[in-house]
């Protein structure tokens, strides 16, 4: 994919999008933005790019312990910013510090339209889900991450700044309830994808990453597409789907069952529950209570015959 051409064809020819001035937006660490600008210049060494990171306690703590987490598995101990760049190299480093940075963010933040640690909650299951699924596409899973962990970056604060109309989004039947990104660009002319892609472009965000937060509400269509089935955009639209307080889609559980039918060897079941573990080990004592393991049970369920328990409900 040439995502420089996508980006622009995307956003390219579309007016800015014209925020609230009085919205309150979360804000990523400095050390994320000016990392992500200085990554792409080629006279930008290892130490400099290290020192920025470490301009950051936080961020440099939580580069440190993933570099050194089991699930890396690396042999020598990683001590520094410096290390870590030359162990996983900058486009790695710069994916990690997006997906910090955006946790951070959004702890920091608060919702009028949502109660804020589901919501965070299931931006992180979603990211992981992302995660999961790339790793049986053959998709860049950082970036998977990273993508899915900025897509509803907006929204909290667009939330609290335009809290009517979004609440009449929520009010609206189920039945007749469309795609949130559908109502938002009929009530203000724009979508929170669209001006989170334009946010992240002016950021200097790789052209990947950006495709990926503004195609997230594509569905599965991209699995289908033969030069996107195998990319993060797919994995992120998919992830996208999994539902959550805003009902962004109406049907995405629905669309999700789809999965199996069109990856090989994939149980959507196994995937929730790798997910859920992960969520457990990273979520940092947030607490999600509608999981999608449990969702995916009590589809299950609800599926069985009468009198017949399936694998996932039997037990105590």
């Amino acid at each position: 994919m040439n995502w420089t051409d996508l980006r622009q064809s995307l956003i390219g020819k579309v007016p800015p999008v014209v925020l609230p001035p009085s919205l309150k937006l979360p804000v990523l660490p400095t050390a994320v933005i000016e990392f992500n600008r200085k990554a792409d210049d080629p006279n930008a060494g290892a130490h400099e790019l290290a020192k920025i990171v470490e301009a950051d306690a936080g961020l440099t703590c939580e580069l440190l312990k993933h570099a050194n987490s089991a699930s890396m598995g690396l042999r020598t101990r990683v001590n520094g910013a410096k290390q870590a760049l030359s162990v996983l190299g900058i486009r790695n480093v710069k994916m990690l510090l997006i997906s910090f940075g955006v946790e951070r963010a959004l702890k920091a933040s608060q919702s009028k339209l949502v109660n804020f640690q589901v919501f965070a909650a299931g931006n992180l299951e979603r990211a992981l889900f992302a995660r999961e699924l790339s790793r049986r596409t053959g998709a860049d899973s950082e970036l998977s991450f990273a993508a899915s962990m900025l897509t509803d970056f907006l929204l909290p604060a667009l939330g609290n700044e335009l809290l009517e109309t979004y609440l009449s989004f929520l009010s609206l039947p189920d039945s007749t309830r469309p795609a949130l990104v559908q109502f938002e660009r009929k009530a203000f002319g724009w979508d929170h994808a669209l001006a989170m892609g334009q946010m992240m472009h002016s950021w200097n965000f790789p052209d990947d990453l950006v495709c990926s937060v503004l195609l997230h509400h594509a569905g599965l269509t991209l699995l289908k597409h033969p030069q996107m089935k195998s990319t993060s955009c797919a994995v992120v639209a998919c992830a996208s789907l999994i539902p959550d307080p805003l009902k962004q889609s109406p049907d995405g559980l629905k669309q999700l069952l789809e999965l199996e039918a069109m990856i090989p060897n994939l149980s959507l079941q196994e995937m929730a529950e790798n997910v859920q573990k992960s969520f457990q080990e990273l979520g940092q004592g947030l607490k999600n209570p509608f999981p999608l393991v449990r969702r995916l049970e009590k589809l299950l369920v609800s599926a069985s015959p009468p009198g017949q328990l399936t694998t996932a409900s039997s037990g105590p």
